[in-house]
Order: C-alpha cells, then structure tokens, then sequence
C-alpha cells in the first residue's frame, strides 16, 4: 500500500501544480517558490512529518519536500550554532540533493548535447 499511497498523493501534488499552472496566470517558477515555502511551513507547524508517513515518497521527493529539508535543516543550525543556524542550515541540510543535482545535469548534458534554441 505505501507504493499506493505514494503514487496518489505526489500525483495529486503534481495535478494540483498542472491546474495552478493552466487556471492561474502564476508562472512555473512562483508556483515553485509557493512549494518550497509551503513545505518549510508544514514543517514548521508540525504536520509535514505526519503527511510524510502516510506518503512516503509521494511527499517526500516533490518540492514540497525540499522545503521541509530546508526547515529541518535550519531547525537543527538553529539549535546547534544560534542566530547563525539561520544563515547555515538549509545550505547544510541540502548540499547533497543539490550537488548530486548538478552533477547529474552535467553528465546529461554530456550525454545528450543539448543545443540552443534559434
């Protein structure tokens, strides 16, 4: 059932973002950003991690759940190091999703040969 329940909840995220995207005049990139921060403000209130174990990786791969990383990460700089966890944390709780997303850009494009539009 968790395969389930993964599949239906982040294909729900992901037709809720299509219907934004066709209804609202909001560009790909805001309605990114309203991901991500709604993520992190899940996570603040508490009810991502519970949304997390009902979905699985329904919940945790879409942008939502780069927000919440984001938050976690912040939260435990916050703890560890004060004021300057603010500035630290999500750079530190999410260096290895974003490297291992540019390295595998890279390598795609040498794969691929992407070519400018003209």
């Amino acid at each position: 059932m968790d395969y389930i329940y993964a599949f239906l909840v982040g294909g729900a995220i992901c037709a809720l973002v299509q219907v934004l995207m066709e209804k609202t005049k909001l560009m790909p990139g805001r309605i990114m950003v309203i991901l991500v921060c709604g993520g992190a403000v899940l996570g603040a209130l508490g009810l991502y991690e519970p949304f997390k174990e009902f979905a699985g990786a329904g919940a945790s791969v879409p942008l939502l759940g780069f927000g919440n990383v984001l938050w976690q990460g912040v939260k435990e700089a916050i703890d560890k190091d004060g004021f300057m966890g603010i500035y630290m944390g999500g750079f530190t709780a999410s260096a290895v999703g974003i490297s291992a997303a540019l390295v595998f850009s890279y390598l795609a494009s040498l794969v691929f040969q992407p070519k400018m539009k003209g």
